[in-house]
């Protein structure tokens, strides 16, 4: 779920030749943008998964605003755009300060 269009999320999966990864991908383009929860909803239809085991990964409050919105858990990263506080003010369950910190946030967050 991103703020770019899809014609420029199209063009970092193509430079960066990771679309493969994605079972799903969802822009501002179909709907309202962050903080509203659409976004998240159409992934998780999309993907058949419910809000219980969906955790938003981003590195703007609008990003935790949008899974507290959409009923997720929310990973939020330290090397983005907000400040981990403010990330955590917005909903953040956990703030992770490196890719490597990724597995055991899920983990914690979708066990736990």
């Amino acid at each position: 779920a991103t703020g770019k269009s899809k014609r420029g999320l199209d063009m970092v999966f193509e430079a960066h030749g990771i679309g493969h990864h994605f079972v799903t991908a969802q822009t501002s383009d179909f709907g309202p943008g962050k903080p509203a929860p659409d976004m998240l909803h159409r992934a998780m239809s999309e993907a058949g998964i419910e809000a219980q085991y969906t955790v938003m990964i981003g590195d703007t409050t609008y990003d935790m605003e949008m899974a507290v919105n959409a009923g997720t858990k929310a990973i939020g990263v330290s090397w983005g755009y907000h400040a981990d506080g403010e990330l955590l003010s917005a909903g953040a369950d956990v703030i992770i300060h490196g890719y490597w910190d990724l597995p055991s946030a899920l983990e914690d967050l979708v066990d736990g």
